[in-house]
């Protein structure tokens, strides 16, 4: 039996995920990482383990959630980070693209921890942090399906914390900006009617899409992401959301302290909507 704490992270293959998998290992965790690829090659890094884990298929979850249970006896930490973002408008995006940003962002996170719970429970003792956004927070054009599953996100903490709290279950969610990683090109999916050019939408395309595509391409590397994340594991007290990045902290504190006019007055202004 392991005697450091276990992590779970799912999509812990690249961007946030991955320097998360290294950092807390390098910190003494025993990580599993949860990664798409079957043939993932091994860790060069001690203590990292991947596990084969796609959170669209419940099959995939039940048998990484065994694995670690096998190898180590017990799940300390659940990393609920696999996710992705779709670009589309409301009036473009397909029935396929709606599910599947939901199935990933939101039905997966919640099936993971679902599968994680009871051993938790019986543990009485357990961390599960969700990777959220300062979009669960906000709105912004093209991106309401991927703001309505993270504003999902942030209602499953606000009730799982009440559920879990006799079991001394910690559930925490990190609201990230935007960090350089390879979002734009892995974790990106635009609508092909959206980024036509006979799209009615496409004067709001061409002035937004290069904004949020430079601020993510020129953005810092994640490892605030990965600083936070081991901040709340070791610090019984942390607050229940973290804003994490520019974006994060600007806008998360805005959206308390203005009222709705006033702070979509405000996202016009800074984005030239």
């Amino acid at each position: 039996m392991s005697k450091s704490k276990v992590v779970l992270i799912t999509g812990a293959t690249s961007g946030m995920g991955e320097i998360t998998a290294s950092y807390l290992a390098q910190n003494g965790y025993t990580v599993y990482a949860g990664t798409r690829n079957k043939n993932q090659a091994k860790s060069e890094i001690q203590n990292i383990n991947y596990v084969y884990l796609d959170v669209t298929k419940t099959d995939s979850i039940k048998s990484a959630v065994n694995t670690v249970i096998q190898n180590e006896g017990k799940i300390d930490i659940l990393v609920n980070n696999a996710g992705y973002g779709l670009l589309a408008t409301v009036e473009e995006g397909t029935d396929e693209e709606i599910f599947n940003q939901f199935d990933v962002n939101v039905f997966g996170l919640i099936k993971t921890t679902r599968e994680v719970l009871p051993y938790m429970r019986k543990a009485k003792e357990g961390i599960i942090i969700n990777i959220s956004s300062f979009l669960g927070k906000m709105g912004l054009p093209l991106l309401a399906h991927y703001n309505a599953s993270k504003y999902a996100v942030e209602g499953i903490v606000d009730s799982l914390r009440f559920e879990v709290a006799p079991f001394n279950i910690r559930v925490h969610s990190i609201q990230s900006g935007l960090f350089g990683t390879n979002f734009v090109k892995n974790g990106l999916v635009a609508n092909p009617q959206t980024t036509n050019e006979n799209s009615p939408y496409k004067d709001l395309v061409a002035h937004f899409v290069p904004i949020v595509g430079k601020a993510i391409n020129e953005g810092p590397r994640p490892q605030p992401i990965a600083d936070a994340i081991k901040n709340i594991i070791e610090d019984e007290k942390s607050y229940i959301s973290i804003p994490v990045g520019v974006e994060a902290e600007t806008f998360v504190p805005l959206r308390k302290e203005l009222s709705d006019k006033d702070f979509e007055q405000k996202i016009k202004d800074t984005f030239g909507i």
